[in-house]
């Protein structure tokens, strides 16, 4: 495995580049010196302390996939109460993935600097707040300014909980608590689908309900937080890396960003691809249920539970796998299975849907269950959480219209609507299955083409700051690059 090293005899780029693209097929090639382990005597290897750590980062995750999912699944609901279109409704969607990427900046930073604790505590504070708040507004610019804001507060979520999870895991349990702790995203669109069809249509106050109860659980994660302390990992880094001497944040943060702005780059483009794959699949499908396909509230909410529980079985097994098949090739595989559903997932109309949706939602979340650890593998340690969060929601960015767009597209073909009904019915599993199509294909190319880092040190021993002189500096730009495994270019 190559080490890139800032030196004289450093090669040229263009030689680097042709044996990066020369050992794309070769590096697929599962190790050797790695055996398949039961996953229960894997998972038993985490002590309690570990534990708790992969629980309250799951559970702030579940709550954010819950907070994001309670719009697209109460889209028509709300276009109704407020007198828009569902396309209109989007926008709240599209609003708050388009923001995601300042709260990823901020708190980021902040738990970088300052530890995951306490910037975890200020995002599920955030939470409380403006789930409340989405449920009392009474015009369409309050909705979306509420979206806005809730962007910000979800961005900054993500890096956090994987750098919780992940910092002090046991080497052989990466790779399915990675997996485990994705599916917090599919276990929170399961518990949106269970409250929204509990709540939405059985009270009086319809989908503000749904809101208002989304803002008492953040509280109890609070205090879930409150009660742990910090990573192990990051109290060690603080300490190896002197974190606390003035000025010493800026200047690893600098020789970081000197160090992995190629490999910043390359994982903003393929989250831009894993996020265009999930928001594609999930955004307005139970919409394309209710308005396409005419399913009841009941009828919906099995077809959505079932979904998840496809996504988070595949999330699950395929984090697993990648520990020994490596995490490259686990997203392709589960890119070539996915996108042979498409079809089926799309167009079985009333009889099918239910086992093509299970399987299309495996697949998705089986490639996203390596996501968490593949990020954190390939980031900087000592800005982990800023790099992990930023690629993933400057890649919510790039995909931000995702769901407005297959409504838009879905636009141009009409189908017959039923007398009285207010809301015009298209044809979105056409739209949906072209974009799926797209995107599984973008995905597997991209990750062909990248990098990979499987049993990184997470400590990163190997990355020092620089010192106040010449000398110093030199050596920890070296050390800084010379992380990296599989990424010389």
């Amino acid at each position: 495995m190559a080490a890139a090293v800032v030196s004289e005899s450093k090669p040229p780029w263009h030689d680097r580049l042709r044996d990066h693209l020369g050992s794309r097929v070769s590096s697929l090639r599962p190790p050797s010196d790695v055996p398949f382990e039961n996953p229960v005597r894997v998972l038993a290897q985490l002590n309690k302390k570990q534990w708790l750590f992969f629980l309250v980062a799951f559970a702030g995750w579940t709550w954010d996939a819950f907070d994001f999912f309670s719009v697209s699944l109460t889209a028509a609901d709300i276009a109704r109460s407020l007198n828009k279109t569902v396309t209109d409704v989007t926008w709240g969607i599209t609003l708050v993935l388009m923001l995601r990427s300042v709260g990823a900046i901020i708190f980021g930073l902040l738990s970088d600097k300052y530890g995951r604790k306490w910037p975890f505590i200020g995002n599920c504070v955030l939470f409380v707040i403006f789930e409340l708040g989405t449920g009392f507004v009474h015009t369409y610019t309050q909705f979306l300014a509420l979206r806005a804001l809730f962007g910000i507060a979800m961005g900054g979520i993500y890096g956090n909980c994987a750098a919780t999870a992940l910092e002090d895991c046991p080497l052989e349990a990466r790779g399915i608590i990675s997996g485990m702790l994705q599916q917090g995203y599919a276990f929170g669109y399961l518990l949106a689908v269970i409250f929204n069809r509990a709540l939405t249509t059985t009270t009086s106050h319809g989908w503000r309900s749904l809101f208002w109860f989304g803002a008492a659980p953040p509280i109890l994660i609070i205090v879930f937080r409150f009660l742990l302390p910090e990573t192990e990992t990051y109290i060690a880094q603080k300490n190896m890396e002197g974190l606390s001497q003035r000025g010493a944040f800026a200047r690893m943060a600098k020789a970081s960003l000197k160090s992995y702005w190629h490999i910043l780059i390359y994982l903003v483009v393929i989250m831009t691809g894993f996020n265009f794959m999930s928001h594609g699949s999930q955004d307005l499908y139970p919409t394309m249920l209710e308005v396409q396909l005419q399913f009841s509230a009941n009828r919906r909410t099995v077809t959505m539970c079932v979904s998840s529980l496809g996504g988070i079985a595949g999330g699950t097994l395929f984090g697993y796998l990648s520990n020994f098949i490596g995490r490259r090739l686990t997203i392709i595989i589960a890119c070539i299975l996915g996108g042979a559903l498409v079809y089926p997932w799309a167009f079985s109309g009333n009889d099918g849907i239910i086992v093509a949706v299970f399987f299309l939602q495996f697949m998705v979340q089986g490639a996203w269950g390596v996501i968490p650890i593949y990020l954190s593998e390939l980031s900087p340690p000592p800005l982990r959480a800023f790099i992990v969060g930023l690629s993933y929601q400057l890649g919510n960015l790039a995909s931000s219209a995702a769901s407005t767009i297959e409504a838009t597209l879905g636009m141009r073909f009409p189908l017959d609507t039923p007398a009285g009904d207010t809301i015009q019915r298209y044809d979105y599993a056409k739209v949906m299955a072209i974009l799926m199509g797209c995107v599984f294909g973008f995905v597997l190319i991209v990750s062909f083409l990248g990098p990979e880092n499987r049993s990184a040190d997470l400590l990163g021993h190997a990355f020092e700051i620089p010192g106040d002189d010449e000398e110093d500096h030199e050596s920890g730009e070296k050390n800084a690059t010379a992380q990296r495994q599989d990424t010389a270019l």
